[in-house]
């Protein structure tokens, strides 16, 4: 009898041990309803994990031996559900919160630490490639334009290179960083910008406004950190690859592997385009003819503490060319055929440490070499520009209220041209620059309800002396539906007009240099208002509102219009101003639509010599908008985006043929997307669907790029002149493309 007692124990404790529970369910989009396709469900302890993924209609079936595990559920783009389950088999609906949306997600950008958006301080925006696949792009610099109040301007109607302005405030404003660390300057700011691939980008966080305290020297207007992807959280193999019907080609392709503590992400980006197009008729290229390649490779290793490390390269090669029609390579630095050529070969290396001392050090720092050989008509410029940075920060919990990040920075500017703006005398002397720096910045907790955060900076410029930074910034919270921010800072920076104004070597206009040029100066107040709503039956509303103000002194414009001849850079003599308000709309549907609306007023002049002057390519008002609608049962997703801009002031001379506004003008674009078994979309699309392009004759005097001609009929003396431009010289265009990701 006793024996048979044990066994009976024994078969009913290996029948529980050894038993199978089944989880089954659907996974969806706690806002829209929508299906997530290849969601992972994993289900055990971290050494021993059980784990599948969603089909195309969100379902999974999961078997997990024992009666008590952890449920996981996870998906790029969402908050991670996490649940303990115990018993018998259950039928799950698993809603997953999206971190895409507009007013939420985790950020770096303001704090240099992640927290959940709402949590911050500073008010940062935050987009990930999710948002900018609703209207597929070859670069990062297109793909910009779809976020309210960020506006990509082409300063070249020849070689169409640009810049980025946020609110109004020109390129050199904008300090665009990668994974927090000064890359995109200088140089890159005008030619790097096209390098840069969607596919090696995890998110993108935006603040707009002063964010020197943090970054220093150029973050004046606004900051854009471009934070690469993970090797641990990217997919194991992803495809992207698109074409037009005018002839562009972009592929992006990258794969990830791990073992045991180190893993990697390799990725390659190629674009072409070689049709030469001439919608206006000035027998000028309307799109530079492009060759790019762009190779990123990422590592990333933990140690036996947990301890992160990482470390980055990417190389970026492009040529580039615009021009007559009929120009050919052999024509380069000739005065036979008009052409602008540029040659473009970038190195970077990214790295973050975590020192192994008892007090947690993080060194980031990051190196890259930019070298330019352009031709412009027959004006050369071969450029060397060299950067390199190094930050350590730490932090210190100081009590349960306060959170102080201290940090100490140096970063190495190196450059070198072959024009003036490196000439001593009749000889050449690159213009090195350091500048150390320090900073500390305190997070203060008041209670439940409110967090200010007080920030200084001392930097000193090895050319300019001494500089100082403050900031300061308060957090009210209402309850978890209502936010309002209120920062004020200042910005500073030290402009090179050679590698940030394109305008400066093109066309046959001398730079005059009137003086010697003083670092620019700004303070900026921004207050700032989030709001959610959740209507009974009708989904999510979000509300993100913002008022600004910037006041620019020794600010450095260019000066087109005193000498028809000539660009006269000066420290002006008054100050400047960027003002007015940003509104964000996102509305989320059950029905699965889902939109994204924006619009922001400003007015940007400058006041000198007491005489008020609009600032040039700063819209009074620009607006953006991305609706997406699924239609669940046929696996097919309708994007529908566009940007709308107002009359802009543009760089017109004394008796200009060309109007000195733009018009109002909008593009629209339209895009559909399938989703088939095995992780596999395809997408059609049609860009600028009405076609918008300007009428005007963009190029001045293009009949005559050498102004061989100057003297004939030309009563004003005009000069040849590609810098008039205010939208893309680009009609309608059918777009085709297929996605293949492996989780």
């Amino acid at each position: 009898m006793k024996k048979l007692f044990i066994l009976l124990f024994l078969h009913t404790w290996a029948s529980s041990s050894f038993a199978q529970i089944h989880y089954s369910g659907q996974v969806l989009d706690a806002l829209s309803r929508e299906p997530l396709v290849g969601a992972t469900i994993f289900a055990g302890t971290a050494e021993e994990k059980t784990g599948v993924a969603t089909d195309t209609a969100g379902r999974f079936n999961l078997l997990v031996p024992g009666n008590k595990t952890t449920l996981t559920v996870s998906y790029m783009g969402y908050k991670t559900w996490q649940n303990s389950m115990s018993g018998s088999s259950k039928t799950l609906l698993i809603l997953l919160e999206p971190t895409d949306n507009l007013l939420s997600g985790v950020v770096v950008t303001g704090t240099m630490r992640e927290v959940m958006k709402e949590a911050s301080p500073i008010p940062v925006e935050v987009y990930t490639p999710r948002f900018f696949q609703k209207n597929a792009s070859a670069t990062f610099f297109e793909a910009i334009g779809m976020v309210n109040g960020v506006r990509p301007q082409l300063n070249c109607s020849v070689c169409n290179t640009g810049d980025i302005h946020i609110n109004g405030m020109e390129g050199p404003y904008t300090m665009i960083t990668i994974d927090g660390m000064p890359i995109v300057s200088g140089l890159a700011t005008v030619y790097g910008l096209s390098g840069i691939p969607n596919g090696i980008v995890d998110r993108i966080e935006i603040v707009k406004g002063p964010a020197s305290t943090l970054y220093g020297s150029e973050a004046v207007g606004g900051l854009i950190n471009i934070i690469t992807k993970s090797p641990q959280t990217a997919p194991l193999f992803f495809a992207d690859v698109f074409g037009t019907s005018v002839g562009e080609l972009n592929a992006d392709v990258a794969f990830s592997a791990a073992k045991r503590r180190v893993s990697t992400l390799f990725g390659i980006n190629y674009f072409n385009f070689h049709n030469r197009l001439d919608i206006n008729g000035d027998n000028f290229t309307d799109v530079t003819q492009q060759d790019r390649i762009s190779i990123f490779n990422k590592w990333s290793l933990t140690d036996r503490h947990d301890r992160s490390s990482s470390l980055a390269f990417r190389y970026v090669y492009e040529d580039r060319w615009g021009g007559q029609l009929n120009w050919e390579p052999r024509w380069r630095g000739t005065d036979s055929v008009y052409g602008e050529s540029i040659y473009t070969n970038r190195f970077e290396l990214l790295g973050k440490q975590i020192l192994p001392l008892r007090q947690a050090i993080t060194l980031d720092y990051s190196y890259n070499i930019h070298q330019q050989n352009s031709v412009y008509g027959t004006t050369v410029l071969l450029a060397n520009q060299q950067v390199g940075f190094g930050q350590l920060t730490t932090r210190y919990q100081l009590g349960k209220q306060q959170d102080l990040l201290l940090g100490a920075a140096l970063r190495y500017t190196y450059y070198d041209d072959n024009t003036s703006a490196t000439a001593v005398g009749s000889g050449n002397q690159p213009s090195v620059t350091w500048l150390p720096g320090i900073f500390a910045q305190d997070e203060i907790t008041i209670n439940a309800h409110s967090v200010a955060l007080v920030g200084m900076r001392y930097d000193y410029n090895s050319i300019h002396g001494s500089i100082f930074t403050p900031r300061v910034s308060y957090k009210w919270s209402f309850n978890a539906q209502n936010i309002l921010r209120l920062t004020a800072g200042s910005g500073y920076r030290v402009a090179n007009i050679f590698t940030e104004d394109h305008a400066a070597l093109t066309g046959a206009r001398t730079v005059v240099i009137a003086e010697r040029l003083l670092p620019e100066r700004s303070w900026n107040a921004n207050l700032n208002y989030v709001c959610k709503f959740y209507p009974r039956n009708a989904g999510f509303i979000g509300l993100d509102a913002s008022l600004f103000y910037t006041y620019f002194s020794n600010q450095i414009l260019p000066d087109y219009n005193t000498d028809p001849n000539k660009i006269i850079y000066k420290n002006l003599n008054g100050h400047a101003v960027s003002s007015g308000a940003t509104v964000n709309l996102d509305f989320n549907f059950l029905n699965g639509l889902k939109i994204i609306a924006g619009a922001t007023a400003m007015q940007v002049y400058r006041i000198e010599s007491g005489v008020r002057l609009p600032q040039l390519f700063a819209p009074p008002f620009a607006g953006t908008w991305t609706v997406t609608y699924p239609i669940t049962k046929w696996g097919l997703t309708l994007d529908y985006t566009g940007n709308l801009n107002g009359p802009m002031h543009l760089p017109v001379l004394p008796n200009d043929p060309r109007p000195a506004q733009s018009p109002w003008y909008s593009i629209h674009n339209i895009q559909i997307t399938k989703t088939l078994k095995n992780n596999i979309e395809i997408y059609a699309g049609v860009k600028n669907l009405l076609g918008f392009y300007p009428r005007e004759a963009v190029i001045l005097r293009a009949f005559d790029p050498f102004d061989k001609n100057i003297m004939v009929n030309n009563p004003h003396g005009f000069t040849f002149d590609p810098t008039y431009n205010y939208a893309p010289m680009q009609q309608q265009r059918v777009l085709l493309g297929i996605r293949y990701k492996i989780r």
